[in-house]
């Protein structure tokens, strides 16, 4: 696992939270990363834009394509780091699912 504090650090507004889910918006300026971290709950990545993401886990890194609109699935449990590797600001929105 890789850290590196010199990154920036990804804004998260919690946008509604109820009994079935929270909705976070998360924004990235080039090169800011979420901090290491564990979903506790499966969760779906709704992408606001086009652009490249990368994944940092304890095994490999992932670049991910993303476009805007296109949402995927993710399970609980993996020990992650997101960074944007973009030259400009980049967001999503997550919903995780109680």
């Amino acid at each position: 696992m890789r850290t590196n504090t010199n990154r920036p650090k990804a804004i998260k507004v919690k946008q509604f939270k109820n009994k079935r889910v929270i909705v976070t918006k998360w924004r990235f300026e080039p090169g800011a990363e979420s901090g290491w971290h564990k979903h506790a709950l499966d969760y779906v990545i709704v992408p606001g834009m086009n652009g490249n993401l990368l994944l940092e886990t304890k095994k490999h890194d992932k670049q991910m394509t993303l476009t805007a609109g296109e949402s995927y699935f993710k399970s609980a449990g993996v020990k992650h780091n997101v960074v944007n590797p973009n030259d400009f600001d980049f967001y999503f929105v997550e919903v995780e699912l109680r």
